[in-house]
């Protein structure tokens, strides 16, 4: 996947999402009643940059997925919004967009925050930002909140430059480890983990997935006893826990960054980048009966 700017082709798919109840139920903006011709007209003026900014996230087959954008640019600052396809959603378009668009606003347009807003009763959303550990933010200018005038119930967010997004130590209940890294000048980096002193096992099978087309799904399985340390060397792929703390999301695309899985946990893991690479330490030798690789199975051995 990746951020482009959006092109004329896209406008049936954007006009896709405008007519879904389920994606704008709960944006500003009367979306149902736009037309063909609206989101044309809207693409064609997306070209003048000055204090707008909306880019198309597309798959790597370059299929619109939704718009991200940075809005009413002004005083070193931005307003942050995105919409995506319904087909997109729970596939990491949405975190992809957002993360990349953030970069854009620090690293090449230079600026000092992000802000953004949604309503309360928009849960999916909410639950999305506060997963992702973005804290909610009470010093709004009040040119900005003129701009919401009438509408209640609000929640407003903002990140500043140099602010670390999606700094969680665990994902469902499961460790995030910050693998060891050697940076070398102009000569890449190196990361090594031992066992036992970087990672709470000892290793007995070590293995890899690779050769992966973008948007599939794999994984499907939990284990009985064996423990596990996944990362990613190369691409992006998100990864699906979900045990007794409940089901989250990580995406593993730093390859300092890995999951210590060490209870009972369903995995699925949806391939973001095509021919990415998922590394698998694993405690123990492969083991047929120590696979869960039903769902209602699992969900009835932690007690479910």
């Amino acid at each position: 996947m990746r951020l482009r700017n959006l092109e004329l082709k896209d406008a049936p798919l954007m006009l896709e999402w405008m007519h879904d109840e389920s994606v704008v139920g709960k944006l500003k903006g009367n979306f149902i009643e736009k037309t063909l011709a609206d989101a044309e007209s809207f693409i064609l003026a997306s070209a003048n940059k000055e204090e707008n900014t909306h880019l198309a996230i597309v798959s790597d087959e370059d299929e619109y997925m939704g718009t991200v954008s940075l809005k009413n640019v002004k005083d070193g600052s931005a307003e942050f919004g995105i919409a995506v396809r319904k087909s997109a959603m729970g596939r990491g378009y949405s975190w992809y967009g957002m993360e990349e668009i953030i970069r854009l606003a620090f690293d090449e347009f230079g600026l000092e925050s992000v802000y953004w807003c949604v309503s309360r009763e928009n849960e999916r959303a909410v639950r999305f930002y506060d997963k992702h550990n973005f804290h909610e933010a009470l010093d709004i200018p009040s040119s900005v909140l003129e701009r919401y005038k009438g509408m209640e119930n609000l929640k407003w967010y903002s990140v500043l430059k140099g602010d670390v997004l999606d700094d969680r130590t665990e994902v469902a209940g499961c460790k995030i480890v910050h693998i060891k890294t050697i940076p070398t000048v102009g000569a890449g980096e190196l990361s090594f983990f031992e066992a036992t002193h970087d990672v709470p096992f000892e290793f007995k099978r070590m293995y890899y997935i690779s050769k992966v087309p973008e948007g599939t799904r794999r994984g499907f399985h939990a284990h009985k006893k064996l423990k596990q340390l996944l990362f990613c060397p190369y691409g992006r792929i998100q990864l699906i826990l979900e045990n007794k703390h409940g089901r989250e999301e990580i995406e593993l695309s730093d390859p300092s960054i890995g999951v210590v899985i060490e209870e009972p946990t369903w995995r699925e893991m949806l391939w973001l980048q095509k021919d990415s690479v998922l590394c698998v330490a694993a405690s123990d030798y492969y083991e047929v009966e120590d696979y869960i690789r039903d769902y209602n199975e699992f969900i009835k051995f932690i007690g479910g």
